[in-house]
């Protein structure tokens, strides 16, 4: 089964399994995210606290 996602930088329809550039459908989207992130255009909205580490551990766990 192939799933397709939408890419979030450019909307552009990709295949999920296979993809290098998950969940973007090319190298150059994935750089433009990252860039936005260095660039301080995204932020998280509040800081990490004990319970979202607890969570992040338990899923990681389960895997």
């Amino acid at each position: 089964m192939d799933r397709k996602l939408k890419c979030p930088n450019c909307g552009a329809e990709t295949r999920a399994e296979g993809n290098r550039y998950r969940p973007f459908c090319s190298r150059r989207c994935k750089l433009i995210d990252l860039g936005a992130w260095l660039g301080e255009e995204y932020t998280i909205s509040s800081p990490i606290t004990e319970r979202d580490v607890s969570i992040k551990t338990q899923r990681e766990e389960g895997d």
